[in-house]
């Protein structure tokens, strides 16, 4: 059996597998986000997370586990101070906040480092952060043994090995070497080495083991950004597929023949070979939902979209920006902010609600059609993630993206792309693409409604005037 673990924005989620692909075991705990200076977590919360899923598992689940494979949200980046620590009180690891990927007040750094790298990297990504705390924390900078990602810092207090994972050949842009480095006077060794998805951490300390009831000595295995195990997790194995991973943000990742290069996506080797990923990223659609189901007063995400299905297709006209912490793709622009248009007397609470779903695949439209024009072919929408489990707004996205929304049984597909990671790396499958086949199935197909279509194409050449001004 395997141990997976995928480090979320707001949620910390783990299950016990077998094989088979049968989910033995799952949980999951609320993780915080601090505003008040950017966009940061205290990272102390994911350790607690892995203790209280640890608990909550079971003994007799941990007991027969294999490997643990990890993922997590990024590009986010703590300052680690020392190596992990292990006493009667649990589980730490001494570090500074994490800056979260939703961080961006690097946007003059990101500008020094993207004149160097050859192509833009926004502000979000790792060496911008690490150069801002070294230009404006010296204190800080001084005092980092590592800069870490989040799966990256766990790896590292269940082990003791300090590694940074490598996505896929095409990253270089967004990642650093020893020459840019020594372009910006930055210290090689707060800079851990590559490992790529697949590969092993290091192994799971005896104490660790101990404390866990889980075997020691085992792998713990690197299952790559969340991005890399929402894909597999979700079958898209073959060009023209496209995973929809749907969270906190949404990353829309298509299965390319060729490499398309297009400055306002990235391109990057796809986790099946020789295909390429073909990927933007909406910055806040799941944070949206969450912003505008607290605006509204309601307690849960259940009764935010029930009130979104009273309304009718179109919202009466309401159209929502969903640029509530700048944007990534298409617009890569830290300063882009919401907007909501077409406001009238008629409009209430449901209007309101369906036009924040509406606007979020009117987002996911407008990164397909972008892939479109460079190129790329998308035949159908996977998705990935909690949101997966939202009828309506799989009817939505299918209405305005005129794609079919497929639905994985698996929900939670980082998970079980991790599984598939873990059980490739163990030997258990010989190819991604083969325990694709074995392991994802569909459970529900939403097919776009035609009656619609005239409706939403206006509406979206109206959303590109919006996000255009």
């Amino acid at each position: 059996m395997l141990l997976t673990i995928d480090i979320g924005t707001s949620i910390f989620k783990s299950a016990v597998w077998d094989f088979e692909g049968n989910r033995i075991a799952f949980t999951s705990v609320p993780l915080a986000i601090n505003h008040s200076d950017g966009y940061e977590a205290d990272s102390a919360q994911w350790l607690r997370a892995f203790e209280e899923c640890c608990r909550s598992l079971g003994a007799g689940s941990l007991a027969a586990v294999e490997a643990l494979v990890l993922t997590g949200n990024g590009p986010s980046l703590t300052p680690v101070f020392g190596p992990p620590i292990l006493n009667t009180d649990g589980l730490s690891l001494p570090a500074a906040p994490a800056r979260l990927w939703l961080d961006r007040r690097a946007v003059k750094e990101a500008e020094q480092v993207s004149a160097i790298a050859g192509g833009f990297v926004d502000a979000s990504f790792y060496l911008p952060k690490a150069l801002d705390i070294r230009n404006n924390e010296p204190q800080l900078y001084e005092k980092t043994r590592y800069f870490l990602g989040c799966s990256e810092l766990l790896a590292f207090a269940l082990t003791g090995q300090a590694r940074t994972v490598f996505p896929a050949d095409g990253f270089d842009r967004w990642f650093w070497n020893d020459a840019i480095l020594e372009r910006f006077d930055l210290d090689k060794e707060k800079f851990p080495s590559f490992i790529r998805p697949g590969e092993v951490f290091g192994s799971l300390t005896p104490t660790i083991a101990a404390r866990f009831g889980i075997q020691p000595d085992i792998p713990v295995i690197s299952g790559g950004p969340d991005f890399f195990a929402a894909i597999l997790g979700a079958g898209v194995v073959q060009p023209g597929q496209t995973c929809d991973r749907a969270g906190t943000s949404e990353g829309i990742n298509a299965c390319t023949e060729t490499c398309i290069t297009d400055k306002r996506l990235m391109s990057y080797r796809h986790p099946v070979k020789p295909f390429w990923n073909l990927s933007g990223i909406v910055s806040t659609t799941g944070k949206a939902v969450e912003w505008a189901r607290d605006f509204l007063g309601l307690e849960t995400y259940d009764a935010f979209t029930a009130l979104a299905q009273t309304a009718q297709a179109g919202a009466g006209g309401l159209i929502f920006l969903p640029y509530l912490a700048g944007e990534r793709a298409p617009v890569w622009n830290p300063a882009a902010r919401g907007k909501l248009k077409g406001l009238s007397l008629s409009t209430g609470r449901a209007e309101f609600a369906r036009s924040v779903l509406e606007g979020i695949s009117f987002a996911i439209r407008d990164v397909i059609t972008v892939m479109e024009e460079a190129g790329a072919v998308v035949t159908e929408l996977r998705i990935a993630g909690a949101a997966s489990a939202s009828g309506i707004l799989n009817q939505i996205k299918a209405d305005i993206t005129g794609k079919p929304v497929l639905v994985p049984r698996q929900k939670e597909a980082e998970l079980l792309g991790l599984l598939l990671v873990g059980a490739c790396t163990l030997g258990k499958y010989a190819s991604y693409a083969e325990a694709a086949d074995a392991l994802v199935q569909i459970e529900k197909t939403f097919f776009p409604n035609e009656n619609n279509a005239a409706l939403y194409a206006a509406l979206f050449d109206e959303y590109r005037r919006m996000r255009s001004t």
